[in-house]
């Protein structure tokens, strides 16, 4: 009999490596099979873990997000700086991490958000509620900085954080088709402005 741990570990290598190797072509481009070679799993045991490809790629996306929200949450607790300071850092993260090169697993919303939300009413939803949850976020964060006096907007926080998650989003995509960094330094400029930073 198998070992609950060892249940666990193995569907989270399958997330893992699927994570990894969709994040460069995609979740159209990638087939199981492919995964599971390189997670050295049997070809078999991939329907013990997931009923279909549909439900992989929900739980590779819930496994995404639970992380990707858990670095969020500690860069914004993080001591020594202020929320804005916070704020610009998250922005300098997310450059270093949507590389148009390489983002090795990182830059799974930017890859899959389009092509996913075609494709599979669930995974749709659990990209919308995962980047609801970055929003919310941003918006928790902007509005403890506008109450520490670090940083102040014209608009309600909820509506300045969906408006830089958008800009960041557009240009992470415009980095990948110009293959320069270009987008993104265009996204700090204007999101410095939103927060009525200094340029």
């Amino acid at each position: 009999m198998v070992a609950a741990s060892e249940t666990i570990d193995v569907r989270d290598n399958i997330l893992a490596v699927g994570q990894r190797i969709m994040a460069g072509k995609g979740f159209s481009g990638v087939g199981i099979n492919e995964i599971l070679a390189d997670a050295g799993v049997p070809k078999g045991s991939f329907y013990h873990y997931f009923k279909s490809k549909d439900a992989f790629g929900e739980a590779l996306l819930k496994r995404y997000f639970d992380a990707y929200l858990a670095e969020i949450d500690a860069l914004m607790r993080e001591p020594g700086r202020n929320m804005a300071q916070r704020l610009i850092a998250y922005f300098e993260s997310w450059q270093q991490n949507q590389s148009f090169s390489d983002c090795q697993g990182k830059c799974l919303a930017v890859k899959l958000g389009a092509e996913v939300s075609d494709l599979s009413e669930s995974m749709r939803l659990a990209m919308k509620q995962g980047t609801d949850q970055i929003m919310a976020r941003l918006a928790y964060a902007i509005d403890a900085g506008i109450a520490e006096g670090s940083l102040r907007v014209a608009a309600p926080p909820a509506e300045v954080a969906a408006n830089l998650y958008q800009l960041w989003l557009g240009a992470s995509v415009m980095v990948k088709i110009v293959r320069g960094t270009g987008p993104f330094e265009a996204a700090m400029k204007a999101s410095r402005a939103l927060l009525h930073l200094e340029v």
